[in-house]
């Protein structure tokens, strides 16, 4: 499907936010000069007995509590949609258009600037790396590559939303919804290189005008089917 020339640049413009010219690394510079800054003095300065980011063989990966487990929250997250973007970039689908490569070429250069964002701001206490399963996914078929694609786009987009009245911090706050806003973005590329004109249908916005939140555990029970690694949200607020 052909986009037009607003829809390219549009995605041109969040492309040369987060790389191009500025290349992912800037984007903790973009986001706001002292942010990372914030982010990583406010995690250092944790108690000690706050319960930071650990992985044991009872327990799986502990996310952590209060913010510092809502930002590995969204770590996870953005480490799942990093690495199912770069695998589509890498093993791209059959017959594929170089409008429509481009384009997620641009979408993968974003989550992986979110991505970094995360571990950068997390430091000590980020999780380690995730292991994914995306043997389901046939990643020489357009069709299944756009439909996982919304998905976790959708998904993404629902995660800040439900996660935004989680967070103690205005820093935080205002990062996750300058993150959901191209998240949102993204899926609305992803779901009109499926159907034209179906970027904001009910499946996703309802009848206030508002999109869909989603809490933690529900997210993860989700994401859980292409994450190998088993989490653990319990220490989560809810």
């Amino acid at each position: 499907m052909k986009m037009d020339h607003q829809d390219r640049e549009m995605l041109r413009h969040e492309s040369g936010v987060f790389t191009g010219s500025l290349q992912r690394r800037s984007f903790l510079q973009y986001a706001g000069a002292g942010m990372a800054g914030i982010a990583l003095v406010a995690v250092g300065c944790k108690k000690s007995n706050d319960m930071l980011a650990t992985d044991t063989a009872d327990t799986g990966v502990s996310l952590g509590s209060d913010d510092t487990g809502i930002l590995n929250y969204a770590y996870a997250l953005e480490q799942l949609e990093a690495a199912f973007y770069d695998a589509v970039i890498k093993n791209p689908y059959a017959s594929i258009s170089a409008v429509e490569l481009s384009l997620l070429t641009d979408v993968r250069d974003h989550e992986l600037a979110h991505r970094d964002f995360f571990k950068a701001a997390l430091g000590t206490s980020a999780i380690g790396t995730l292991e994914f399963d995306f043997s389901s996914i046939k990643f020489n078929e357009r069709t299944s590559v756009l439909a996982t694609a919304k998905a976790f786009e959708d998904l993404g987009v629902s995660a800040y939303n439900g996660a935004g009245r989680l967070i103690k911090s205005s820093d935080y706050l205002t990062i996750a919804g300058k993150i959901v806003s191209v998240e949102a973005r993204h899926a609305a590329l992803i779901r009109n290189l499926i159907q034209s004109g179906s970027f904001a249908n009910s499946e996703v916005v309802d009848m206030n005008g508002l999109d869909k939140a989603r809490k933690p555990a529900e997210v993860l029970a989700i994401a859980q089917t292409y994450i190998k690694t088993p989490i653990n949200a319990s220490s989560l607020p809810v």
